[in-house]
Order: C-alpha cells, then sequence, then structure tokens
C-alpha cells in the first residue's frame, strides 16, 4: 500500500497542497521539530526571510536524512512566518519544495507574534511517512 492523497468533494482542488492524506498501516511515521534558518551553531543566518526559509528547509531535510526519509516523504508541513516577515519572499523561497508535482503534501500556515528564536523570521516542521 502506498499513500494516498483522496479528492475532498467541495473542497479546493489546489496545486500546493492536498487536503488529506491517508497513511497505511505498518507505515513508519518521522516527525520533524520546527527548524528555522540557523546554521550548525544555532546563529540564524540572516536578516532575510527568503535566505532564511531556505536554510530552515535545508536543515529539515537533514533531520529527514537522519531519519532515512527525504523532502518527497513528507505528507504534511507546518509552516510559521513572523508577522513582519515578507509573506511573497518566504513563501518564494519554500513554495516549489512544499508543492511538488501529482499530489502535494498537506501545508499548515500562520503568521505569528514571535518565534523561540530570537531574529527567526520562518520555521518549518514536517511529518514524513514511509510506506512499509
Amino acid at each position: 500500500m502506498s499513500i494516498s492523497y483522496p479528492s475532498v468533494p467541495g473542497l479546493v482542488n489546489s496545486p500546493g497542497f492536498s487536503h488529506v492524506a491517508v497513511i497505511p498501516p505498518g507505515s513508519t511515521l518521522i516527525h520533524v521539530g520546527g527548524q528555522n534558518g540557523v546554521d550548525e551553531t544555532g546563529a540564524v543566518v540572516s536578516d532575510d526571510v527568503a535566505v532564511q526559509s531556505a536554510r530552515a528547509l535545508e536543515n529539515a531535510e537533514a533531520a529527514l536524512a537522519a531519519a532515512g526519509a527525504t523532502l518527497a516523504d513528507v505528507v504534511g508541513w507546518t509552516v510559521l512566518i513572523h508577522q513582519d516577515a515578507d509573506l511573497r519572499a518566504a513563501y518564494g523561497a519554500v513554495g516549489p519544495t512544499l508543492a511538488r508535482k501529482g499530489a502535494p503534501p498537506l501545508v499548515t500556515a500562520a503568521r505569528v507574534v514571535g518565534l523561540g528564536v530570537p531574529g527567526a523570521l520562518i520555521e518549518v516542521g514536517a511529518v514524513a511517512a514511509l510506506a512499509p
């Protein structure tokens, strides 16, 4: 069995996200905690949200790889963007990765007053699944 993303009658059909994912029994679930645009020392890489966004995705990809998964295995993303950050620049950097051909993953996004890392403008978390 593979992971499926059924169409939901009555809900918008978006190329950027799906509404539901069905993960078959026996799959391995991998949860990636919120990743910011920081380097290996924990320092924020830039005050530019696009640069931070790209690094946050790189960090999420590294975390997935440590668990034996790839970006293609992500079934859902959580994206938190600081309220003062340029939303278009942030999504310009992460959008192509979040929206994949075929069935895109689930995406939950929110604008927030602040993040746990001082100077962070974006945080991404993920849930991935490896079908049996």
